[in-house]
C-alpha cells in the first residue's frame, strides 16, 4: 500500500519537529516539512533525520503563494498539519507585526492554497484530504479558580499572539462553512517536552538552574497551567487527523493544572536529584520573582472530555513522569541546548519567559 504524504508546517519547530521525528519513527507517511527557520526553528532537531527517505525539508513562508501552490501541485498530500506560528507572548507584546503576518495572514494564505488545491482532487481524494489547524487555549481567555475551557467557550483572547491564533482559527472554520474545506481544529493547553526552545518556561529554568543563574518567576509565581508531554499531544494531533470529524474543534489538555511555582519547584526537585554533583544546588535557592508581564493570564485548564469521548484519546504522561523525561533529555542532550542558546536570535532568553 502506497504511504500517504502530509505536508506539515513548522515542522522544524518545538511540537512540529516532535511531530515530524514521530512520523518518520512510525514509518506510515511520507512529510514534507515547510519551515521558515526564524527564531523558534532549528535544523538540529531533525539531524536525526537529515537522511530519512520519507522526509523532505523546505525553507520557506506560508506568505510564499507560489511556493506553496508548487508544493501542494508537486507532492499531492493526502493533508495538510499546520504548526507554522509565532508562539512567544512576550515577543508579541514587543513586536505584534511578526504574529500577524505570521498566523493570521500566513493562514489565510495557507487556507487559500489548500482551497485551490482540494477543489482540483478527484471526488474520493477531496473526500479523504483534511486540513488541520494547531491552535491554543490562549484563544479562550482567562479562567477563574474554577471552570474549564471547552470547545464552545468564548474567545476572548488577551494579548497579541493569541489573538492573531484566534484570528486564524476563525479563518479556519469560515473557510469551511463558506468553502467546504474539510478542516479540523485543535487547541492545546502547555506543551512541554525535549526540544523546547530555551525561551519557554520548563527549559529556561533548567538552563538556568544548571548555570546558577537566577530562576525568574513572574509576580508570585501564582498563574496556572494545565501542562501537556508534546509526545501525548502529537499522539492526539494523529488521532484528530485520522479519525475527527470535518469542521470539528477538539480540545487537547494533560489534566496537569500547576502553578508556575510548583512547575519551578518541582524541576529544582528533580535537578536536585539527577545531577546530585551540580555546584548549583539545592537549586530553589536560585529563584527569584520578577515583575508580572503586562495582561498576563491567571489561569487556564481544558476540558479534553469530548476528544476522550468521541475519539479515544487520553495523555499517557502525568506532569510528573513527563516532566522527568524532559528534564533528563535535557541533560542528556547540553549541546542541542547550547547551540541554540548561542544562536544571535535567543541572546534575550535569560530574564524572560513563556510558558507556552
Amino acid at each position: 500500500m502506497n504511504k500517504k504524504t502530509w505536508l506539515v508546517t513548522g515542522g522544524a519547530g518545538f511540537i512540529g519537529g516532535n511531530f515530524v521525528l514521530r512520523q518518520m519513527a512510525r514509518g506510515e507517511v511520507m512529510v514534507i516539512n515547510l519551515d521558515a527557520l526564524t527564531y523558534a526553528g532549528n535544523l538540529a532537531t531533525l539531524s536525526g533525520i537529515e537522511d530519512h527517505p520519507d522526509h523532505y525539508f523546505v525553507l520557506g513562508s506560508l506568505n510564499d503563494q507560489p511556493l506553496l501552490g508548487y508544493l501542494l501541485e508537486t507532492w499531492q498530500p493526502d493533508a495538510i498539519v499546520n504548526f507554522a506560528a509565532e508562539s512567544h507572548v512576550d515577543r508579541s507584546i514587543d513586536s505584534a507585526e511578526d504574529f500577524v503576518q505570521t498566523n493570521l495572514v500566513g493562514t489565510f494564505h495557507l487556507l487559500e492554497a489548500a482551497r485551490h488545491y482540494w477543489n482540483g482532487l478527484s471526488v474520493e481524494k477531496r473526500a479523504a484530504f483534511r486540513f488541520l489547524h494547531v491552535s491554543t487555549d490562549e484563544v479562550y481567555g482567562s479562567l477563574g479558580e474554577t471552570g474549564l475551557f471547552t470547545e464552545t467557550t468564548p474567545y476572548q483572547p488577551n494579548s497579541p499572539y493569541s489573538a492573531t491564533k484566534a484570528g486564524s482559527d476563525h479563518l479556519v472554520r469560515a473557510w469551511h462553512h463558506t468553502y467546504g474545506l474539510p478542516v479540523l481544529t485543535t487547541n492545546c493547553s502547555n506543551n512541554y517536552g525535549p526540544y523546547q526552545y530555551p525561551e519557554k518556561l520548563i527549559p529556561l529554568m533548567i538552563q538556568n538552574a544548571l548555570e546558577g543563574k537566577a530562576l525568574p518567576v513572574y509576580g508570585q509565581g501564582a498563574n496556572i497551567r494545565d501542562w501537556l508531554y508534546v509526545e501525548d499531544h502529537c499522539r492526539a494531533i494523529e488521532c484528530v487527523l485520522e479519525n475527527g470529524q470535518p469542521g470539528e474543534v477538539y480540545n487537547i489538555g494533560g489534566h496537569n493544572e500547576k502553578t508556575n511555582l510548583e512547575v519551578v519547584h518541582t524541576l529544582c526537585a528533580l535537578l536536585d536529584e539527577l545531577a546530585p554533583d551540580s555546584a548549583q544546588g539545592p537549586h530553589r535557592q536560585l529563584i527569584q520573582f520578577v515583575t508580572d508581564r503586562p495582561g498576563h493570564d491567571q489561569r487556564y485548564a481544558i476540558d479534553a472530555g469530548k476528544i476522550q469521548r468521541e475519539l479515544g484519546w487520553v495523555p499517557e504522561e502525568t506532569f510528573e513522569t513527563g516532566l522527568r523525561k524532559t528534564v533528563q533529555w535535557y541533560l542528556d542532550n547540553g549541546e542541542w541546548v547550547q547551540s541554540v542558546i548561542n544562536d544571535c536570535h535567543h541572546q534575550w532568553i535569560k530574564t524572560q519567559y513563556d510558558e507556552r
